[in-house]
């Protein structure tokens, strides 16, 4: 296994990529206007498309690459068994059934000392959007009022999106955290080929519309990484069309410079490059 850097290019028009349950589940800000997405938030969108064994993702993936489901179970699951898994980490069967523990750790075991996994082999960054965002608050109402004397329902400012937002989300593969975890080259490979349907398969009601217009993968020439991750990032990353705007909230995706791969000068340094998307 070789290192890898990757770089998610996610568009949101109209959604809330992450709510703040801080801020009354406003799209998370930093300090500066910018949006952003948690690693846990993008994760549970991978670890959700596993769990759900009926739906045509995981039967389409499972069928392609050929997975045994009882190796790929999600271990943050709801309605989990403690005592089950305790027991599973002491008998030795806990690395080889749980592929969220195996890619991205645990530390769901640490006081009793079950588990070895602590540091996942894939590690996402959070997301940031190129520039800042500006958030749309509004009232939805609906006909039939869910309290038992109300004939109609008003949810105040509940409806909270993202006008338009361009987010940059990093993530890596460190080899060296394979040897404890147990991650394999089929539990990236599975990753990967979720990747694309992250947001279109988990759509909600106020993540209507969030798109990966890029999903960079690349594969370094061996396992310590054959070139500086940031040179990568900072080759891949969209910019404003215009430098004027970069500190105003988009309007369209036609707002940006998105580069269509990498300078030939740093194709030199990898293995390869592969857009996930497309």
């Amino acid at each position: 296994m070789n290192r890898v850097t990757g770089l998610l290019i996610i568009e949101a028009t109209n959604s809330n990529p992450n709510g703040n349950p801080d801020q009354e589940s406003d799209p998370r800000l930093r300090p500066d206007n910018r949006g952003m997405i948690s690693p846990v938030s993008f994760k549970r969108k991978l670890r959700d498309l596993v769990e759900d064994k009926d739906g045509p993702v995981w039967r389409s993936v499972s069928e392609e690459l050929a997975l045994d489901a009882s190796e790929f179970a999600v271990l943050e699951s709801r309605g989990r068994d403690r005592s089950v898994i305790e027991r599973e980490a002491k008998d030795g069967t806990f690395q080889s059934k749980y592929w969220d523990a195996r890619a991205f750790g645990s530390t769901f075991l640490e006081k009793e000392g079950g588990s070895a996994i602590r540091t996942g082999v894939v590690q996402f960054g959070v997301g940031v959007s190129v520039s800042p965002i500006e958030i749309e608050r509004m009232t939805t109402t609906n006909k039939a009022g869910v309290e038992r004397d109300k004939d109609r329902g008003m949810a105040p400012l509940a409806f909270r999106v993202v006008l338009h937002g361009v987010y940059v989300m990093p993530y890596f593969v460190n080899p060296t955290a394979a040897l404890k975890s147990g991650c394999t080259s089929r539990d990236i490979e599975l990753m990967l080929k979720l990747i694309p349907y992250a947001y279109t398969h988990t759509a909600s009601y106020v993540r209507p519309s969030m798109t990966i217009r890029h999903a960079w993968h690349i594969e370094h020439k061996n396992a310590l990484g054959s070139c500086p991750d940031h040179l990568l990032i900072e080759a891949l990353s969209p910019t404003r069309s215009s430098a004027a705007d970069a500190e105003i909230p988009s309007l369209s995706w036609a707002d940006y410079s998105v580069p269509s791969g990498l300078p030939s000068s740093l194709e030199s340094r990898i293995e390869s490059c592969t857009d996930l998307i497309g």
